[in-house]
């Protein structure tokens, strides 16, 4: 089941990498830095926010 995040939450999520902000695609549940081309997914409502090179 799909989460909506918190709209306060959004606000201050910032890539891990390059410190952007996150673009939330809420049908494909997940995170997205468009300027890394990273996505995080979002799991039970929790976004992952682990580097590609951490995973």
């Amino acid at each position: 089941m799909k989460q909506e995040l918190p709209e306060d939450l959004l606000r201050i999520l910032a890539c891990p990498v390059c410190k952007s902000k996150l673009e939330y695609k809420k049908e494909e549940n997940i995170l997205r830095c468009n300027k890394c081309k990273i996505n995080y997914p979002i799991k039970e409502g929790i976004p992952i926010l682990m580097p590609p090179e951490k995973k």
